[in-house]
């Protein structure tokens, strides 16, 4: 294989990545409103629904990280994760109470927590260093093109059937299947030198010690943006606070991944040759004007202006973030980093969307996003002062 020629196992994956997020934006396009309207919780519960299964999701990546590396083999676990998401689906349209609602979506996470370091893993196995932050683009663009397709799709069907919830979530079943159907036909475990020397287990502290010192630097920059970047599902409750009908709720999560899925593929190959840094300032920098904006929006316009902002940022930093991860680590422990990196990340995501919540029903969606804006801000002033830690090989 050239060293300018994108791997295939990166198209598959994107493939996966595509199918999987059509499916579940789908449901996650009108689940706070489904919540909210139909089964009549609050925005606080919605708050603590999202934190506990992204909390699920990072405490299964470390371990599924670990273990993707202890055994060096990642399709066993793709198609764990992928499938364990792929039998939740009916779950939400046989959902009459916030049980089974918060039973689906712990289910699903998981299966998320399994496939995510072991997928990024394979990105990095399977393509050459030079290209990293093009593949890594490339599997996030095809990837938020499903996140604009699913909501897309959600609001046809529901403009078609009268705003019937249930029927979208039924549909929502069928991409999912083709997931299940690529990894099983498409992806192919990266042939590996065979060693017989028997491997330490990754979570040990011997073995952490060896993340080096930017793992940790982009780690905890990370992670104070997370506090900033809450769920999504305050971008669908802040749609409808301002009097989008249901049926075009999904819209706001049309235009915010219809930006990222046109940014972050350009943006991860202009990383390869500019360096990362300056992007990455951008991107942070992006994400207080979107809170800024969506703090004091009152028209469906300002509103859009800021999902699209959103998304702009996240095309701008989470290709080069998992990048820096990627080019980080040692090869052996790829998985695990990732693992480690998802897991702090994703409890950071737990407190932002219950800090988010408890905001939202006390103080309303302006101090909520203004908080997101203050967050951001921190995050920025974190990564400048680290930023003489990365060094030039990681500008």
């Amino acid at each position: 294989m050239s060293r300018n020629t994108m791997p295939k196992g990166v198209y598959a994956l994107g493939f996966v990545s595509m199918f999987m997020d059509i499916s579940s934006e789908m449901i996650h396009s009108l689940l706070p409103l489904f919540l909210t309207g139909v089964l009549g919780v609050s925005a606080l519960s919605v708050g603590i629904l999202e934190g506990i299964a992204e909390a699920t999701a990072s405490i299964v990546k470390i371990f599924s990280g670990a273990i993707s590396d202890w055994i060096g083999k990642r399709k066993p676990l793709l198609l764990l994760g992928y499938g364990l998401a792929t039998v939740t689906k009916p779950l939400f349209p046989l959902a009459d109470s916030f049980a089974t609602v918060l039973t689906a979506r712990f289910i699903d996470r998981i299966g998320k927590g399994i496939r995510v370091a072991p997928r990024d893993a394979f990105l990095a196995d399977v393509t050459p260093e030079p290209m990293r932050g093009a593949a890594y683009g490339l599997r996030q663009s095809m990837d938020t093109l499903g996140a604009f397709l699913g909501p897309l799709i959600a609001m046809l069907l529901m403009i078609w059937t009268f705003n019937d919830y249930r029927f979208v979530f039924w549909a929502a079943v069928i991409p999912a299947l083709f997931v299940l159907l690529i990894i099983i036909f498409a992806i192919k475990e990266p042939a590996r030198a065979a060693s017989t020397e028997k491997k330490p287990f990754p979570l040990r502290r011997s073995q952490l010690k060896l993340l080096s010192p930017i793992f940790w630097v982009v780690t905890f920059v990370a992670s104070i943006l997370t506090l900033a970047r809450f769920s999504e599902a305050f971008l669908i409750l802040r749609g409808d606070n301002i009097g989008l009908g249901v049926a075009f709720a999904p819209a706001i999560l049309i235009a915010m991944n219809a930006v990222y899925s046109l940014s972050a593929w350009p943006v991860g190959a202009l990383s390869d040759k500019i360096g990362r840094q300056g992007l990455l300032v951008a991107g942070i920098a992006t994400l207080v004007l979107a809170d800024i904006v969506l703090a004091y929006a009152n028209t469906p316009v300002l509103v859009f202006i800021g999902a699209g902002l959103w998304g702009l940022h996240m095309g701008l930093t989470q290709g080069i973030i998992t990048a820096y991860i990627a080019d980080s680590v040692p090869a052996h422990l790829r998985d695990t980093g990732f693992g480690v990196y998802n897991f702090v990340t994703g409890i950071a995501l737990l407190a932002a969307s219950v800090i988010a919540g408890y905001l939202w029903s006390a103080h309303g969606p302006v101090i909520t996003f203004a908080a997101g804006a203050v967050f951001s801000v921190l995050s920025l002033l974190g990564f400048l002062a680290l930023r003489p830690l990365l060094g030039k090989k990681h500008a």
